[in-house]
């Protein structure tokens, strides 16, 4: 019997990396619903996995929007007839320093994209993952760990995915079903250069040092490998690790290194 695998945000970066090494590691036993916005890339994306052997349904999807999330499960479960891991990766990047911000209509579009479009699939693919004794993979990130100056929008969606599935680990230990929250820090893909600048527009650059950024194959890498573990959490890079440690030993010192994380440009006035 095949694994079924739906990944949010798979037309690109992380998520289509991720699809691939899935593919290639599991072959012709993998079964995978790739869902993002843009069905050309997630077309092309299902190329390449078919080409290693698994079975592949695109499903355009937009997080977003709720009837979309629901959807995406139901049609999984009408394809496929179950689930068992579903890969929460889907989301949006935003710098921006909150006194340049002069209307945060779109800090509420970023959680419905980064929270709710987890919250939502996750909701809808509940009984069917209990049913599998499922895993959960949520693609967070340090910024969910440590707050980020510049990025009082994403750090907050990125905690209350923490949150959210933190809690909900706990309510499925009885039902067998594991949540693995992963915690990339800087990965060389393109999302913080069409994420939100200050006026809700894409940004078109890195408000953070790509100086030393991870590969997206390590990243991907480390969370299949956390996935197929069913480990708690991942957190990634060394610098990652030591931030969390150090944010309860010397908080004041975290602030400056988080500062200093800050591309040049975009420093507070």
């Amino acid at each position: 019997m095949r694994q079924v695998v739906i990944i949010t945000g798979a037309s690109d970066g992380i998520g289509a990396e991720l699809a691939r090494q899935m593919a290639q590691v599991e072959g012709a036993k993998l079964a995978l619903v790739l869902a993002a916005r843009g069905a050309d890339k997630l077309e092309q994306v299902a190329k390449q996995c078919r080409e290693s052997g698994a079975e592949v349904l695109v499903r355009p999807t937009d997080v977003g929007q709720e009837d979309a999330c629901r959807g995406l499960i139901a049609d999984t479960v009408g394809r496929f007839g179950r689930i068992d891991t579903l890969v929460n990766n889907a989301g949006m990047s935003a710098h921006a320093l909150l006194e340049d911000v002069k209307d945060m209509a779109w800090y509420e579009q970023l959680m419905r994209i980064n929270l709710w479009g987890s919250a939502w699939c996750t909701h809808a693919a509940l009984p069917h993952l209990k049913a599998a004794r499922g895993r959960i993979v949520v693609v967070s990130s340090l910024a969910g760990l440590v707050g980020v100056p510049g990025r009082t929008a994403y750090s907050a969606t990125k905690f209350a995915m923490t949150g959210f599935f933190e809690a909900l680990r706990v309510e499925l230990l009885p039902h067998g079903v594991s949540v693995t929250l992963t915690y990339p820090g800087v990965v060389a893909t393109e999302i913080r250069y069409r994420g939100f600048n200050a006026q809700g527009q894409a940004a078109g650059q890195s408000g953070l040092d790509e100086r030393g950024a991870m590969s997206i194959e390590e990243c991907a890498r480390l969370i299949r490998v956390g996935a197929e573990k069913r480990h708690r959490e991942v957190v990634m890079s060394a610098k990652g690790k030591l931030a969390r440690w150090m944010k309860l030993v010397a908080p004041g010192l975290v602030d400056k290194l988080a500062l200093a994380a800050l591309n040049q440009d975009v420093h507070p006035h």
